[in-house]
């Protein structure tokens, strides 16, 4: 927070999964402190957040777990170590592949030699494609990547311009509008590539996308979730940092009513508990002073 008192929070894309959580924490924020809170987008999201949290251009930064400990160690994409912090879960939401749903695909595997949208050149999903499709043994070379936004990726899957689209985790407006104007189906994997990716990347989950999650989703369907958590640098005031999860902690119930991508909220916070401020501490780095003292405060922590 620099000395005109606003708290700004790095998000993603307009419309993303971050941009819409950090859009209605921002607003549940300003409420409970009277602090005012600017929430900005960010085309390349987690790397982007990370950058600008060492440059002091913003307060709190989301980030998808597996980029934080690259940030505090200075691993590609990143120049040096950053002495970045965890501060708390944000959500943990399936990330799929949606077609249309009179094409032929079927299963993950189905997209070799088609066209795919993937994301923002640079951004943090189509890392997530380098990644599952490395476990998997696709090469880059073996479909033909488009780099889109998610809106941008919606509206080539509908004129047909793509083949696929990947998509961040639901709910999230571009979807939803998605949906509703077009005929989709979601991508299954083989269940022995699913356990592939499982057994070769460590912060990615299991997660159901159940028949009714959107129009168009007929069956349930197992997906790769990650984890995505709210990250601030070391010298971010440790006061705005307690006030900002007590916040959260505080009102987990209402913040899922806000905004459905916090349900379950709750149940991330919860191995505090019994595994100590390490479950909270993706990629094994730290958690900000502020934020311990807000688990201290709430009953989460005994130490």
């Amino acid at each position: 927070m620099r000395g005109d008192g606003i708290v700004r929070i790095g998000t993603s894309e307009t419309y993303g999964t971050f941009w819409s959580q950090g859009t209605t924490i921002g607003k549940l924020f300003t409420r409970e402190s009277g602090m005012e809170v600017e929430v900005l987008d960010a085309g390349q999201a987690s790397i982007e957040n990370a950058r600008r949290l060492d440059e002091g251009l913003i307060d709190l930064g989301f980030m998808a777990s597996n980029w934080i400990g690259r940030a505090y160690r200075g691993e590609t994409p990143f120049e040096r170590d950053m002495s970045i912090r965890n501060v708390a879960p944000a959500n943990s939401g399936a990330m799929f592949f949606v077609a249309r749903a009179n094409s032929q695909l079927r299963e993950v595997r189905d997209m070799v030699g088609k066209r795919i949208s993937i994301g923002s050149k640079g951004s943090g999903m189509v890392h997530h494609i380098h990644t599952i499709f490395g476990a998997l043994g696709i090469s880059f070379e073996d479909f033909t990547p488009v780099y889109l936004s998610f809106e941008e990726g919606g509206k080539a899957l509908e004129a047909g311009d793509v083949d696929v689209q990947w998509q961040c985790p639901y709910p999230n407006p571009v979807m939803a509008e998605l949906a509703e104007r077009l005929d989709v189906r979601v991508l299954d994997y083989a269940p022995d590539d699913l356990a592939t990716v499982l057994r070769q990347v460590d912060f990615y989950r299991p997660r159901e996308v159940p028949a009714g999650f959107f129009r168009g989703v007929e069956k349930n369907t197992e997906q790769l979730a990650v984890v995505n958590i709210i990250s601030a640098h070391e010298n971010t005031d440790p006061e705005l940092v307690r006030k900002f999860v007590g916040t959260m902690l505080s009102n987990l119930d209402e913040i899922a009513e806000m905004n459905a991508l916090f349900s379950g909220l709750g149940a991330l916070f919860a191995p505090l508990k019994t595994e100590g401020r390490s479950a909270l501490e993706f990629g094994d780095v730290p958690l900000h002073s502020g934020a311990l003292q807000a688990y201290r405060d709430a009953g989460f922590l005994s130490e």
